[in-house]
């Protein structure tokens, strides 16, 4: 009752039977996708639309556990019927399957429902896992974890990330399983045939230096805001997109700064390109506002919060810096090994890092290649996929 996320999702699952009763017959022919949130949407969505261009006849249900996945997504051109997943019961996967009787599933990383996935094998409707990216202490790979690696069979077919993820499924006796590598890949490299222009960010940057700082927390903003304040020059400029959008937060980031700043929702009201700083205080924009970034900072890995999205940036050819906390993220792993990715553990480590990027052209040029050299080399994982669910 007093988590304002918790909440949505406690009442939009109490809303999941009726709208799919509403929705969907007897006589409709589907494909069932599944993301655990937002992350997990863009990650699959590249799939998600091959197969909706192949089966135009086939209502698509598209399913998420989270509330950030179904407020941003819920209208999504993707799917005809956007619902939260019930809660994992053997009676709710039984209605749930009733309603929805997909002759194809797609689950995308690890958000894995036994009870659903059991019934989906006992049915002998096909499902697939793609993007999948497994740990040994996971409890797939424990002694105890019998129920919830019996739930693994349930796919026809498991796509991984990365060769260590297929050893763990052999391991424990999963042999239908392909290194198909990340779709994230796909589906970032996709951005760069969309229209990626803003004309209020050109305005704001107007021609100079753009540092764009990308779903940071309080904890990320206190290094930055630093940064700038220890600026002799306005020859640079800085946007930041915090990932948390509250008025009280804004605010105090913004009285932080002692550069001219505004913020999103003041544009209209001012010339934007007199002001050093501009702070998104809206959601929806970051992923084309990279686009004119010269130097990119992803939040998340200066506290336990987790990375955000480092690709999104890269795929623009651009160099990215980060906190300390990233060995859980194999991408931002390997863009640190190919020196396209700078991090960073104390004060003096991001200023000088900053200062570098800045004031080496050469360097900020080549780190941005290489950056987007990773991303071109990682693609084709739609293609894999795809030519599996042809056969």
């Amino acid at each position: 009752m007093f988590n304002h996320k918790i909440k949505l999702g406690v009442l939009g699952r109490k809303k999941t039977f009726s709208v799919l009763e509403t929705t969907i017959s007897s006589a409709d022919k589907t494909l069932w996708f599944h993301c655990a949130s937002l992350g997990e949407y863009e990650q699959g969505l590249p799939v998600f639309k091959e197969l909706k261009n192949e089966h135009p006849n086939h209502k698509i249900v598209l399913t998420f556990f989270s509330p950030s996945g179904y407020e941003i997504r819920k209208n999504t051109e993707i799917a005809d019927v956007v619902a939260y997943l019930p809660l994992d019961t053997k009676a709710n996967a039984k209605q749930f399957l009733d309603l929805v009787h997909p002759e194809l599933t797609v689950f995308v990383k690890y958000d894995i429902w036994p009870n659903i996935l059991n019934e989906l094998k006992k049915r002998q409707l096909k499902a697939i896992l793609i993007s999948a990216l497994l740990r040994e202490n996971q409890i797939y790979f424990k002694w105890y974890g019998g129920f919830m690696k019996k739930a693994l069979f349930a796919f026809q077919h498991i796509f991984t990330q990365d060769q260590e993820s297929k050893i763990l499924l052999n391991q424990i006796g999963y042999t239908n399983v392909g290194v198909s590598g990340d779709t994230r890949f796909d589906r970032v490299y996709s951005q760069l045939e969309q229209d990626n222009t803003l004309d209020f960010i050109a305005e704001f940057k107007s021609d100079k230096l753009c540092v764009v700082a990308g779903s940071t927390w309080p904890e990320d903003e206190i290094f930055l805001v630093d940064y700038i304040n220890s600026l002799k020059t306005d020859t640079v400029k800085f946007i930041i997109a915090p990932h948390n959008i509250k008025t009280v937060q804004i605010q105090k980031l913004k009285q932080s700064i002692n550069k001219k700043t505004v913020l999103f929702t003041e544009k209209d009201e001012t010339d934007i390109s007199k002001n050093q700083v501009l702070i998104l205080d809206t959601i929806g924009l970051l992923t084309k506002v990279y686009n004119y970034a010269d130097i990119a900072y992803v939040g998340g890995a200066v506290g336990k919060t987790g990375l955000h999205n480092t690709l999104e940036p890269a795929v623009f050819g651009v160099p990215i810096i980060i906190g300390e906390h990233f060995n859980n993220f194999p991408e931002a792993k390997a863009m640190i090994k190919n020196n396209g990715m700078f991090s960073f553990k104390s004060k003096k480590e991001i200023f000088e890092n900053l200062d570098k990027l800045i004031n080496n052209n050469e360097l900020r040029a080549s780190s941005g290649q290489n950056n987007l050299d990773y991303i071109k080399n990682n693609r084709g994982a739609v293609i894999q996929i795809m030519s599996y669910l042809r056969k």
